[in-house]
Protein backbone atom coordinates (compact mmCIF):
# COMPACT_ATOMS: atom_id res chain seq x y z
CA UNK A 1 0.00 0.00 0.00
CA UNK A 2 2.66 2.30 0.87
CA UNK A 3 4.56 1.60 -2.45
CA UNK A 4 1.29 2.18 -4.77
CA UNK A 5 0.66 5.35 -2.48
CA UNK A 6 3.71 6.84 -3.17
CA UNK A 7 3.87 5.89 -6.66
CA UNK A 8 0.40 7.65 -6.79
CA UNK A 9 1.99 11.00 -5.33
CA UNK A 10 5.04 11.25 -7.45
CA UNK A 11 3.15 10.94 -11.12
CA UNK A 12 -0.29 12.51 -9.53
CA UNK A 13 -0.47 15.04 -12.39
CA UNK A 14 0.48 12.81 -14.90
CA UNK A 15 -2.68 10.23 -13.71
CA UNK A 16 -4.87 13.24 -14.09
CA UNK A 17 -3.69 14.11 -17.39
CA UNK A 18 -4.61 10.58 -18.68
CA UNK A 19 -7.96 10.45 -16.76
CA UNK A 20 -8.99 13.87 -18.11
CA UNK A 21 -8.57 12.23 -21.78
CA UNK A 22 -9.86 8.92 -21.10
CA UNK A 23 -13.20 10.92 -19.35
CA UNK A 24 -13.03 13.24 -22.43
CA UNK A 25 -12.79 9.86 -24.74
CA UNK A 26 -16.07 8.42 -22.81
CA UNK A 27 -18.14 11.58 -22.97
CA UNK A 28 -16.68 12.13 -27.27
CA UNK A 29 -18.41 8.15 -27.96
CA UNK A 30 -21.70 8.63 -25.68
CA UNK A 31 -22.26 12.44 -26.95
CA UNK A 32 -21.04 13.39 -30.23
CA UNK A 33 -20.68 10.34 -31.78
CA UNK A 34 -23.11 7.18 -33.76
CA UNK A 35 -21.02 4.29 -32.17
CA UNK A 36 -19.89 3.20 -35.28
CA UNK A 37 -16.74 1.43 -36.34
CA UNK A 38 -15.55 4.57 -38.22
CA UNK A 39 -15.49 6.21 -34.51
CA UNK A 40 -12.16 4.82 -34.67
CA UNK A 41 -11.13 7.34 -37.43
CA UNK A 42 -11.91 10.41 -34.56
CA UNK A 43 -10.47 8.36 -32.05
CA UNK A 44 -7.02 8.31 -33.56
CA UNK A 45 -7.40 12.39 -34.16
CA UNK A 46 -8.25 13.07 -30.61
CA UNK A 47 -5.70 10.81 -29.15
CA UNK A 48 -3.46 13.02 -31.80
CA UNK A 49 -4.60 16.26 -30.55
CA UNK A 50 -4.69 14.95 -26.86
CA UNK A 51 -0.70 14.25 -27.34
CA UNK A 52 0.35 17.49 -28.88
CA UNK A 53 -1.92 19.22 -25.98
CA UNK A 54 0.18 17.51 -23.73
CA UNK A 55 3.46 18.81 -25.38
CA UNK A 56 2.55 22.29 -24.93
CA UNK A 57 1.41 22.06 -21.55
CA UNK A 58 4.73 20.63 -20.85
CA UNK A 59 6.38 23.50 -23.08
CA UNK A 60 5.19 26.42 -21.59
CA UNK A 61 4.89 25.16 -18.11
CA UNK A 62 8.00 24.75 -18.14
CA UNK A 63 9.74 27.23 -20.17
CA UNK A 64 11.62 24.44 -22.19
CA UNK A 65 11.64 22.82 -25.86
CA UNK A 66 14.33 20.60 -24.52
CA UNK A 67 13.96 16.79 -26.02
CA UNK A 68 11.39 18.47 -28.82
CA UNK A 69 12.26 17.57 -32.40
CA UNK A 70 11.10 20.94 -34.90
CA UNK A 71 11.24 18.18 -37.80
CA UNK A 72 8.80 15.71 -36.44
CA UNK A 73 6.20 18.76 -35.57
CA UNK A 74 6.92 20.33 -39.59
CA UNK A 75 6.44 16.98 -40.38
CA UNK A 76 3.12 16.69 -38.29
CA UNK A 77 1.81 20.29 -39.47
CA UNK A 78 2.80 18.97 -43.24
CA UNK A 79 0.49 16.13 -42.25
CA UNK A 80 -2.67 18.43 -41.04
CA UNK A 81 -2.46 20.93 -43.64
CA UNK A 82 -2.68 18.52 -46.39
CA UNK A 83 -5.50 16.28 -45.05
CA UNK A 84 -7.61 19.77 -44.34
CA UNK A 85 -7.17 20.11 -47.97
CA UNK A 86 -9.15 17.02 -48.87
CA UNK A 87 -11.63 16.31 -45.89
CA UNK A 88 -12.74 19.73 -45.65
CA UNK A 89 -14.17 19.53 -49.64
CA UNK A 90 -14.92 16.25 -49.74
CA UNK A 91 -15.91 13.42 -47.91
CA UNK A 92 -14.93 10.20 -49.41
CA UNK A 93 -12.56 9.60 -46.34
CA UNK A 94 -14.48 10.64 -43.04
CA UNK A 95 -15.52 8.88 -40.23
CA UNK A 96 -19.20 6.97 -41.29
CA UNK A 97 -20.99 8.20 -38.10
CA UNK A 98 -22.09 11.68 -37.00
CA UNK A 99 -18.73 12.74 -35.81
CA UNK A 100 -17.63 12.95 -39.22
CA UNK A 101 -20.48 16.15 -40.15
CA UNK A 102 -17.98 18.26 -37.89
CA UNK A 103 -15.81 17.07 -35.06
CA UNK A 104 -13.43 15.22 -36.96
CA UNK A 105 -12.71 18.51 -38.67
CA UNK A 106 -12.94 19.93 -35.47
CA UNK A 107 -9.56 18.08 -33.81
CA UNK A 108 -7.70 17.94 -36.66
CA UNK A 109 -7.90 21.89 -37.19
CA UNK A 110 -7.05 21.78 -32.71
CA UNK A 111 -4.14 19.33 -33.87
CA UNK A 112 -3.32 22.20 -36.00
CA UNK A 113 -3.19 24.82 -34.03
CA UNK A 114 -1.53 23.12 -31.46
CA UNK A 115 1.52 22.01 -33.66
CA UNK A 116 1.55 25.92 -34.73
CA UNK A 117 2.06 27.25 -31.03
CA UNK A 118 4.67 24.19 -30.48
CA UNK A 119 6.40 25.16 -33.48
CA UNK A 120 6.35 28.74 -31.92
CA UNK A 121 7.75 28.20 -28.96
CA UNK A 122 10.45 26.79 -30.27
CA UNK A 123 11.18 29.31 -33.09
CA UNK A 124 10.73 32.40 -30.78
CA UNK A 125 10.50 32.29 -26.76
CA UNK A 126 11.87 28.58 -26.02
CA UNK A 127 14.61 29.41 -28.43
CA UNK A 128 17.23 28.99 -25.99
CA UNK A 129 16.17 25.64 -25.32
CA UNK A 130 15.82 23.96 -28.36
CA UNK A 131 18.65 21.16 -28.59
CA UNK A 132 19.37 21.83 -32.06
CA UNK A 133 22.68 19.55 -31.97
CA UNK A 134 20.56 16.42 -30.98
CA UNK A 135 17.37 17.63 -33.85
CA UNK A 136 20.28 16.25 -36.94
CA UNK A 137 17.67 14.25 -38.89
CA UNK A 138 18.40 14.60 -42.71
CA UNK A 139 21.72 16.46 -42.00
CA UNK A 140 23.29 14.31 -45.28
CA UNK A 141 24.53 16.26 -48.06
CA UNK A 142 21.66 19.33 -47.17
CA UNK A 143 21.65 21.33 -44.41
CA UNK A 144 19.72 20.09 -41.36
CA UNK A 145 16.92 22.68 -41.51
CA UNK A 146 16.14 20.42 -44.79
CA UNK A 147 16.19 17.51 -43.28
CA UNK A 148 12.19 16.34 -43.84
CA UNK A 149 13.13 16.65 -47.56
CA UNK A 150 14.22 13.09 -47.17
CA UNK A 151 10.64 12.17 -45.99
CA UNK A 152 8.59 14.92 -47.75
CA UNK A 153 9.70 14.23 -51.41
CA UNK A 154 9.44 10.26 -51.43
CA UNK A 155 5.81 10.64 -49.79
CA UNK A 156 4.61 13.20 -52.56
CA UNK A 157 6.05 10.76 -55.22
CA UNK A 158 4.35 7.92 -53.13
CA UNK A 159 1.23 9.42 -52.76
CA UNK A 160 0.62 11.14 -56.80
CA UNK A 161 1.22 7.56 -58.54
CA UNK A 162 -0.60 4.97 -55.60
CA UNK A 163 -3.66 6.43 -54.06
CA UNK A 164 -7.12 5.54 -53.16
CA UNK A 165 -9.87 7.36 -55.26
CA UNK A 166 -12.58 7.48 -52.76
CA UNK A 167 -13.34 11.33 -52.90
CA UNK A 168 -12.95 10.53 -56.83
CA UNK A 169 -10.46 13.61 -57.60
CA UNK A 170 -7.03 13.72 -57.96
CA UNK A 171 -5.57 16.43 -55.71
CA UNK A 172 -8.32 15.54 -52.83
CA UNK A 173 -7.00 11.81 -53.13
CA UNK A 174 -3.77 12.30 -53.37
CA UNK A 175 -3.68 15.23 -50.67
CA UNK A 176 -5.38 12.73 -48.14
CA UNK A 177 -2.98 9.33 -49.11
CA UNK A 178 0.24 11.79 -49.42
CA UNK A 179 -0.87 12.91 -45.32
CA UNK A 180 -1.20 9.45 -44.51
CA UNK A 181 2.26 8.69 -45.92
CA UNK A 182 3.49 12.04 -43.93
CA UNK A 183 2.42 10.90 -40.62
CA UNK A 184 3.84 7.45 -41.40
CA UNK A 185 7.05 8.80 -41.14
CA UNK A 186 6.48 11.95 -39.11
CA UNK A 187 8.08 10.24 -36.04
CA UNK A 188 11.41 9.49 -37.44
CA UNK A 189 13.28 12.26 -36.38
CA UNK A 190 11.72 12.42 -32.70
CA UNK A 191 12.84 8.79 -32.85
CA UNK A 192 16.49 9.93 -34.13
CA UNK A 193 16.75 12.57 -31.62
CA UNK A 194 16.01 10.09 -28.58
CA UNK A 195 18.74 8.13 -29.86
CA UNK A 196 21.20 11.28 -30.49
CA UNK A 197 20.50 12.16 -26.92
CA UNK A 198 20.88 8.37 -25.12
CA UNK A 199 24.26 8.38 -27.21
CA UNK A 200 25.47 11.62 -25.74
CA UNK A 201 23.72 12.52 -22.55
CA UNK A 202 21.88 9.54 -21.39
CA UNK A 203 18.48 7.61 -22.18
CA UNK A 204 15.89 9.34 -20.13
CA UNK A 205 13.15 10.61 -21.82
CA UNK A 206 11.22 13.57 -19.88
CA UNK A 207 7.33 11.50 -18.94
CA UNK A 208 5.08 14.17 -20.81
CA UNK A 209 7.10 14.03 -23.67
CA UNK A 210 7.25 10.62 -23.33
CA UNK A 211 3.73 10.29 -23.00
CA UNK A 212 3.12 12.70 -26.19
CA UNK A 213 5.09 10.51 -28.39
CA UNK A 214 3.20 7.32 -26.45
CA UNK A 215 -0.15 8.90 -27.84
CA UNK A 216 0.83 10.29 -31.14
CA UNK A 217 2.03 6.54 -31.49
CA UNK A 218 -0.54 4.65 -30.48
CA UNK A 219 -3.00 6.66 -32.24
CA UNK A 220 -1.99 4.67 -35.43
CA UNK A 221 -2.80 1.72 -34.16
CA UNK A 222 -6.64 2.54 -34.40
CA UNK A 223 -6.46 3.53 -37.70
CA UNK A 224 -4.69 0.79 -38.50
CA UNK A 225 -7.56 -1.50 -37.11
CA UNK A 226 -10.44 0.91 -39.44
CA UNK A 227 -8.52 0.34 -42.57
CA UNK A 228 -8.01 -3.03 -42.01
CA UNK A 229 -11.80 -3.52 -42.28
CA UNK A 230 -12.02 -1.20 -44.68
CA UNK A 231 -9.55 -2.02 -46.84
CA UNK A 232 -11.72 -2.41 -49.93
CA UNK A 233 -12.35 1.32 -50.00
CA UNK A 234 -8.77 1.99 -50.56
CA UNK A 235 -9.16 0.86 -54.47
CA UNK A 236 -7.96 2.97 -57.16
CA UNK A 237 -9.87 4.47 -60.18
CA UNK A 238 -9.37 1.39 -62.04
CA UNK A 239 -9.88 -1.17 -59.06
CA UNK A 240 -6.62 -2.21 -58.24
CA UNK A 241 -5.84 -2.72 -54.40
CA UNK A 242 -1.96 -1.70 -54.52
CA UNK A 243 -2.80 1.68 -52.79
CA UNK A 244 -4.72 0.12 -50.23
CA UNK A 245 -1.75 -2.10 -49.82
CA UNK A 246 0.79 0.45 -49.36
CA UNK A 247 -1.33 2.75 -47.22
CA UNK A 248 -1.71 -0.68 -44.88
CA UNK A 249 2.15 -1.13 -44.85
CA UNK A 250 2.73 2.71 -44.31
CA UNK A 251 1.07 2.25 -41.19
CA UNK A 252 2.60 -1.19 -40.09
CA UNK A 253 5.88 0.64 -40.74
CA UNK A 254 5.18 3.37 -38.45
CA UNK A 255 4.51 0.83 -35.73
CA UNK A 256 6.98 -1.11 -36.64
CA UNK A 257 9.53 2.09 -35.77
CA UNK A 258 7.77 3.15 -32.55
CA UNK A 259 7.80 -0.63 -31.27
CA UNK A 260 11.14 -0.12 -29.16
CA UNK A 261 9.87 3.14 -27.51
CA UNK A 262 6.37 1.24 -26.97
CA UNK A 263 8.52 -1.68 -25.37
CA UNK A 264 10.59 0.89 -23.15
CA UNK A 265 7.61 3.06 -22.09
CA UNK A 266 5.31 0.18 -21.13
CA UNK A 267 8.08 -1.15 -19.21
CA UNK A 268 8.29 1.87 -16.93
CA UNK A 269 4.79 2.51 -16.61
CA UNK A 270 4.56 -0.72 -14.79
CA UNK A 271 7.51 -0.22 -12.96
CA UNK A 272 6.83 3.55 -12.09
CA UNK A 273 9.84 4.90 -13.12
CA UNK A 274 11.36 7.13 -15.63
CA UNK A 275 11.20 6.55 -19.11
CA UNK A 276 14.56 5.24 -20.39
CA UNK A 277 16.22 3.92 -23.21
CA UNK A 278 19.31 2.17 -24.29
CA UNK A 279 22.63 4.41 -24.20
CA UNK A 280 24.31 2.08 -26.39
CA UNK A 281 22.46 4.10 -29.69
CA UNK A 282 24.47 5.47 -32.29
CA UNK A 283 23.65 7.02 -35.40
CA UNK A 284 22.48 3.90 -36.93
CA UNK A 285 23.41 5.38 -40.66
CA UNK A 286 20.48 7.33 -40.44
CA UNK A 287 20.41 10.47 -42.83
Amino acid sequence: KKLISSTYEKHTNQIGIWAGFLSGSIVVYYFLSSGDFSFLLTYASFMRCFGFGVLNYRMWSTNSAKGVSVKTLELYGLTFIIRLLSILRHQGYLPFDKTGDWFYHFVEMMSLAAVCLALYGIFSPLISTYDEKNDKFGNLYIPTEFGIAYLVVPCILLAIFFHPSLNREFFSDTCWTLSMYLEAVAMLPQIFMFQSQAAEEGGTVEALIGHTVFALGFARVFELIFWLGSFKELADASGSRLPGYIVLISQLGHLLVMGDFFFYYFMSISKGVPMELPTTYSDMGMV
